[in-house]
């Protein structure tokens, strides 16, 4: 989340958006309506689908969102017009929102969230939406391919020192999001309303003058919650058997030792042997807790393997969305003064869909996921989708069941709905998941999900491009 203490957050912006929002004021164009969407062009981590985060944070943010005097004075610094900073001393978001559900499975050129209001209003919103957004779709799509690979044994965010920065509070939140069941970060358990989670560090047992002094003094301090590093020196010479001793120790005294901890080496071959050793020891109940560069694909690698591990801690390559820098997630003008418009390219994939929109979403015959389709607003009925490039290639959907994605989320700059909280918004994806066919939800070379977009707006885009070509380039 966003630090509710930030200070001027209005600035957390790029400069050619105030730069802009000058431009519209002084030109008399700064009431014209125009509408936004958001949408990203390809998935990260190479996978099949991406999770939709950070919108109750941006939310939260926008309602709140003024230009102080001490921002007023910065700009005033920077050269800009008095009379625009006049204007900006009483401003405040006053469009129309829409949104899929925070939580939802999403694809490729969905307009997942749609901005209509005041040109100035839309753009001066544009960076923080989109760094709001595009990070936290980013860490809750990884954290839900990690619960994935993790399948029924839960896995903690253990990220905060090697995030980037402030941005391991939305770190956090979105990796609660795609599924992570807890988190070390106490300001982020804080604000979500979590029980913070961690054990110890190498150098509480350095500090001591034997590892067994160390796990007994901890045993002392936290005997309802006591996990031990075993690592530290010798994991099966002295680790293990130390915490046995202690946790034999523990059990005189009506306690039990909750889990070890392994946080280097062999995982699978250490996790065996650990368990064999617990188990010979009478400790079936202690439980084996890992971490160490953990992402998605060694917690398969793991789980193939028979590692009879109970609870997985994930931190840089979770919080840093290691394997994809950033979700690609743009913000492109559809309509302008109720009209549609585009921005064209000499990539033709890269020509935005013009107008008011709608996602679809298709059901198979079983209640699965079957694929989406984008029309026009105001388009109800339609039986078939085409490939939103290649038009020959076309799918009927005039038997599937389907529901709408998009709702009103903002209303006038006020607030709609109330936003689910973290827990529900978890929830939320672990089901929409599950209606996700298994091969998109494969790690290697999942299959396409079907994305289509209706007759109706493959001709508005084509009759635009034309136009607006021959406007430009005298074609």
């Amino acid at each position: 989340m966003i630090p509710s203490d930030l200070q001027h957050v209005e600035l957390f912006t790029d400069f050619y958006e105030i730069t802009m929002a000058q431009g519209y004021f002084k030109s008399g164009r700064h009431e014209q309506r125009a509408r936004f969407d958001y949408f990203f062009r390809s998935l990260p981590f190479e996978g099949g689908w991406a999770i939709f985060a950070g919108l109750s944070e941006f939310m939260q943010t926008l309602e709140q969102l003024r230009f102080g005097p001490e921002a007023l004075a910065y700009l005033r610094t920077q050269g800009l017009d008095e009379d625009f900073l006049g204007y900006l001393s009483t401003w405040q978001f006053r469009g129309n929102i829409r949104a899929v559900r925070e939580g939802e499975v999403i694809f490729p050129l969905e307009p997942v969230l749609q901005v209509e209001a005041s040109v100035l209003d839309a753009q001066l919103i544009e960076s923080l939406l989109l760094n709001i957004l595009n990070f936290g779709s980013l860490i809750a799509t990884k954290a839900s391919r990690i619960k994935l690979a993790a399948k029924d044994t839960p896995f903690v965010e253990f990220g905060l020192r090697r995030a980037q920065g402030l941005g391991a509070l939305q770190a956090s939140r979105a990796a609660m999001i795609g599924g992570a069941a807890g988190t070390s970060n106490v300001l982020a358990a804080m604000n979500l309303g979590l029980d913070a989670r961690g054990t110890q560090a190498h150098a509480w047992v350095q500090h001591h003058a034997s590892e067994l002094e160390a796990f007994r003094a901890w045993a002392r301090l936290f005997p309802q919650r006591c996990v031990l590093l075993v690592d530290t020196y010798n994991t099966l010479g002295s680790g293990i058997p130390n915490a046995i001793t202690v946790a034999k120790e523990l059990a005189a005294q009506g306690h039990t030792l909750n889990a070890i901890r392994l946080d280097s080496g062999d995982l699978a071959y250490l996790s065996k042997k650990a368990r064999a050793m617990l188990d010979e020891a009478g400790l079936k109940d202690t439980q084996i807790f890992a971490t160490n560069q953990l992402d998605e694909h060694l917690i398969e690698s793991l789980h193939r393997q028979g590692a009879p591990i109970d609870l997985f801690g994930v931190g840089t390559r979770l919080v840093t969305g290691h394997g994809a820098g950033a979700l690609d997630g743009v913000y492109k003008l559809a309509t302008r003064q109720g009209e549609p418009c585009l921005k064209i390219s000499d990539n033709f994939t890269k020509v935005n869909f013009p107008g008011h929109k709608e996602i679809w979403r298709y059901f198979d015959a079983h209640g699965n996921f079957y694929g989406d389709g984008i029309s026009m607003a105001d388009e109800q009925d339609h039986d078939t989708i085409f490939h939103p490039f290649f038009p020959d290639q076309r799918s009927d959907v005039s038997e599937k069941q389907r529901e709408a994605l998009l709702g009103d989320i903002m209303r006038d700059g006020q607030m709609s709905q109330e936003l689910p909280g973290i827990v529900e918004v978890a929830a939320y994806v672990q089901q929409r998941l599950a209606l996700l066919p298994e091969e998109h939800r494969r790690f290697e070379n999942p299959h396409t999900y079907k994305v289509g977009v209706t007759h109706k707006l493959l001709e508005l885009r084509s009759e635009l491009y034309n136009a607006t070509r021959e406007r430009a380039l005298g074609e």
